[in-house]
């Protein structure tokens, strides 16, 4: 089986030579679902040529024939404000391609597609669509629709067409049988290979042009360090999770314990106290009770009645009647 280079590297490296747009095209196409030509490669601060920074980010921007841009970012590092940074970077790109004092309608359409390695968000799904689409606040199935001037002169049919989208590939997520051409590239994304089978546009072309073996001797010293970067830096990130459950378990169970303790003689307090009161009230009245039968004892012996009718009155013992 064919040793591929990943894409992540691919993108930096390879897929910038005209002669391999087809590969690129080929996966914008598979997920877009349209036929789609590549333009030209523009520039953005993270496009770096070296490998300086092992961990940095890596995405490519280009520009359609129809004037579209498209952000494609690989990610290999968990981030938790991740999808903020997916807003931050299409704001960015459509504020840097919109000259002042241009018209409002000279804002390019921009597609970002993020292929993560890493579990962003919760889901069930491994590939993920997002757009605008606007509402009828009163009526939900009115969706607001360009008018026919506006669909002649913009992209689209309704409002949300103008707006961003937004494509999210959580690849590692990625656990079937690849039954489609977007399922094949998921594959390849995920694994670096490619089957003998695959016929998704791109991937025959990916599998003639990423050979590891193809690469010229320095370059592929350069991939092998990036790859062993990844692979550092994915068991960095598994050890310290590993690690940080665990202590934060042993942490969390220990302030349990002493939570529950605390608790539990709090609770016993108040157990304590209501059953003591509870008692309290029984042998109040009982000792009450006792007194009052003394009490009419002792009036019935001062009328001179004999003891045993006191005694069948008050159930009183004739020891405790005598000493009245």
């Amino acid at each position: 089986m064919e040793n591929l280079v990943r894409f992540d590297w691919a993108m930096k490296r390879l897929l910038r030579d005209k002669s391999n747009y087809v590969v690129l095209e080929g996966f914008l196409s598979t997920l877009l679902g349209e036929d789609l030509r590549i333009l030209r490669f523009l520039e953005s601060e993270s496009n770096q040529e070296t490998e300086d920074d092992k961990f940095n980010r890596v995405d490519i921007l280009v520009e359609d024939t129809k004037g579209r841009l498209i952000i494609v970012e690989v990610q290999n590092n968990r981030e938790l404000d991740y999808f903020h940074r997916i807003l931050y970077g299409v704001s960015k790109t459509i504020s840097e391609y919109m000259n002042l004092g241009d018209d409002y309608a000279k804002v390019k359409k921009v597609y970002s597609i993020s292929i993560v390695y890493f579990g962003l968000g919760q889901g069930k799904d491994y590939v993920y669509h997002g757009k605008t689409d606007f509402h009828g606040l009163h009526d939900p199935d009115d969706v607001l629709q360009l008018s026919a001037r506006q669909r002649e002169i913009f992209f689209g049919k309704v409002a949300g067409d103008i707006f961003p989208e937004y494509y999210v590939l959580r690849v590692d997520d990625f656990d079937k049988v690849a039954k489609t051409p977007l399922d094949e590239w998921i594959k390849f994304l995920k694994t670096g290979v490619i089957d003998e089978e695959a016929r998704a546009k791109g991937l025959p072309e990916a599998r003639e042009r990423l050979r590891v073996a193809s690469l010229p001797k320095q370059e592929r010293k350069d991939y092998e360090r990036h790859m062993d970067a990844l692979a550092y830096q994915r068991s960095v990130i598994s050890t310290g999770f590993i690690e940080g459950h665990a202590d934060g378990f042993a942490e969390g169970r220990a302030e349990g314990r002493e939570a529950g303790r605390a608790e539990g003689r709090e609770e016993g307090k108040i157990e304590g106290l209501v059953q003591g009161r509870e008692e309290g009230k029984i042998e109040g009245l009982a000792e009450g009770k006792a007194n009052e039968k003394r009490e009419i004892a002792k009036r019935m012996k001062g009328m001179g009645m004999p003891i045993e009718a006191i005694v069948q009155c008050t159930g009183l013992d004739p020891e405790t009647i005598a000493k009245l």
